[in-house]
């Protein structure tokens, strides 16, 4: 187990004129769940407003709040304190049949077979899921091989890629960051009839972090996928289990369902969005 101090800190910086208003979603702060207790959890906001809490149909912490004075820059600071210990991966003993008995058991389980515009596959990643599940009589399997293929077929590079890139782009570059490879990840297993979902979180970049130290991190993002009544996780950027060094924030169909920060603006023709993540192992 590992606890983990995190600071996000994010905002907007409005070129051309003040913002005479602007109105504002964050999911930036982890809840306790499987895996995880959080110690600590709050935000900041500059300018200064109110902010109402509520929990969004996912199940993830929402932040919103308004801002109806004149401002020309926007920032969000997360601080979090986090317990977390590794979740692994459950061996569990299903079949094709019965996950698909399973899945139709629930609408949020149904809800993630279904291909949104930013995870549907290229062909070849179509082709190559379903050529994988034609090898395994357990789904949990073949979800484990393609969620491994994928990031092992992809190269890690930053900047190569917006947020509103698409897995079938992402793949025909084979290049991206998680959130790339988590949508290409996602397309491929859905494709196989295998109900998966978007996980947004941080995770910390060093295996056996030194406690006390503070180093950059970033926002991170890998796949959970249904098999046999429970969810399985997987990073399939980084080819591991979710372990003691991932901290979960919010769960959607793809990143479109959970942005760190999303919201609307009056006044400045243009924006220009600044991110900081910190991390630090405390104990």
């Amino acid at each position: 187990m590992k606890r983990l101090r995190i600071e996000h800190q994010t905002g907007f910086r409005y070129m051309g004129g003040e913002v005479t208003a602007s109105y504002n979603e964050a999911r930036m702060l982890p809840v306790t769940c499987e895996g995880q207790f959080v110690l600590m959890a709050a935000l900041d906001i500059s300018p200064h407003t109110a902010v109402s809490t509520y929990v969004d149909y996912f199940g993830t912490q929402v932040s919103a709040f308004d801002v109806l004075t004149s401002h020309d820059d926007l920032t969000i600071v997360a601080r979090s304190l986090v317990e977390v210990r590794a979740r692994g991966r459950t061996e569990i003993d299903t079949t094709w049949e019965a996950l698909r008995t399973d899945a139709q058991s629930a609408v949020d389980v149904v809800e993630m077979l279904q291909q949104t515009d930013r995870t549907r596959p290229h062909p070849e990643v179509a082709a190559l899921a379903h050529e994988i599940a034609a090898r395994h009589e357990n789904p949990d399997h073949a979800a484990l091989e393609i969620a491994t293929t994928v990031g092992e077929a992809m190269e890690y590079v930053f900047g190569v890629t917006t947020v509103q890139t698409t897995a079938a782009e992402a793949w025909t570059a084979r290049t991206g960051v998680c959130q790339d490879i988590t949508h290409v990840a996602l397309g491929a297993l859905r494709a196989a009839g295998i109900p998966a979902r978007y996980v947004s979180g941080y995770l910390h970049p060093q295996v056996d972090p030194v406690i006390g130290e503070t180093v950059a991190g970033e926002s991170h993002a890998w796949v959970e996928w249904f098999a046999g009544g429970t969810w399985q996780a997987f990073d399939a950027t980084n080819g591991i289990d979710i372990g003691d060094r991932h901290v979960l924030v919010a769960r959607g169909r793809d990143y479109e369902d959970v942005p760190p920060l999303r919201g609307v603006y009056s006044g400045s023709p243009k924006s220009e969005l600044h991110v900081t993540v910190t991390i630090t192992r405390e104990a």
